[in-house]
């Protein structure tokens, strides 16, 4: 495994973190048993994950927890959050402070790393700034070490959210959506998150758009349909596989780690999974070498001006 320092945080994190929700949730949305879910929490951890992210939707928290208990505290770094406001209703400070104190329960711990705000979108972006000052009076409590804050992204393609939430720069963790056909983060986000030192954990790197059969076709085809890219990519069953050559990457899965994971500015990057063995291809990925220069020219060629692929829910 390979460390970083989690921008002005100090604290030591895998490159790859653990995500906890998503479309498995540990394997949870796949009918997996919890013993099943804890093995592969403690699995990671045991090829060096020591960056776990979860939330108080996800319904994870309780299964991290036992995955931790008979860890030492500080050899995992734990994140968690909880919205300002979703589905419908807005959350006060106490409630969202109610939801903390009932994640430190679940989780077993006396505090959490990192405590964001959790899908914060353009709406409501305002109410989430108006409740930071309430929570960093519960982190002089010792409930949490760091505020963070993450981007609700399929609303928000362009991170207004998060550019906004960075001009107070009261946020020491960001979250948001990268990937290698969505890197307009490269000229709104990051240059920002360097300048302030604040940490970034890298979300949306592989999604339904490069995990569903089918789902990359079609949308190459809408793309193409509306101009954003040139014809023969919809003239293919497999418009990425120039990216699949040795020396390149060994699948798009692969490609799609390997752009994130060596983006200047990119700490860590969240993969899900419900299996074993997709756990350990997916770290191989993201410790692997960098993509070659000359894909990486055509990626920015062919991808560089658009926005919001690949941004959906999970299902």
């Amino acid at each position: 495994m390979e460390f970083t320092t989690l921008g002005r945080t100090g604290l030591k994190v895998s490159v790859a973190s653990l995500g906890c929700g998503g479309g498995s949730a540990l394997g949870q949305s796949k009918g997996k048993s919890e013993a099943h879910s804890i093995d592969l929490v403690k699995k990671a951890m045991d090829l060096g994950v020591n960056f776990i992210d979860t939330a108080n939707a996800y319904g994870t928290e309780a299964i991290v927890g036992k995955a931790i208990k008979d860890r030492l505290r500080d050899e995992v770094v734990i994140s968690t959050k909880h919205h300002a406001a979703w589905s419908g209703k807005i959350h006060t400070a106490d409630d969202v402070i109610a939801g903390l104190d009932n994640s430190l329960r679940l989780l077993g711990t006396d505090y959490i790393d990192v405590f964001h705000l959790h899908g914060v979108g353009p709406k409501f972006i305002d109410h989430g700034l108006s409740l930071v000052d309430a929570l960093l009076i519960e982190k002089e409590k010792g409930k949490f070490r760091f505020l963070g804050i993450t981007e609700s992204a399929p609303p928000d393609p362009t991170h207004t959210s998060l550019s906004k939430a960075l001009e107070p720069d009261c946020f020491d963790v960001v979250m948001f959506a990268f990937s290698l056909m969505n890197h307009n983060a490269r000229e709104i986000l990051f240059p920002k998150t360097l300048a302030q030192n604040v940490g970034t954990m890298i979300m949306f790197v592989v999604r339904s758009l490069f995990s569903v059969p089918g789902r990359l076709q079609s949308d190459i085809q809408e793309l193409v349909d509306n101009g954003q890219l040139p014809s023969w990519f919809a003239e293919t069953d497999n418009p990425l596989g120039f990216l699949v050559h040795e020396g390149g990457a060994s699948s798009v899965m692969d490609a799609c780690y390997r752009f994130a994971r060596h983006e200047k500015g990119a700490d860590s990057i969240l993969f899900g999974t419900g299996d074993p063995d997709h756990l350990k291809t997916n770290l191989a990925s993201i410790l692997a070498p960098p993509l070659p220069s000359e894909d990486l020219a055509k990626i920015d060629e062919y991808f560089g001006h658009l926005e919001g692929v690949g941004l959906d829910f999970p299902r």
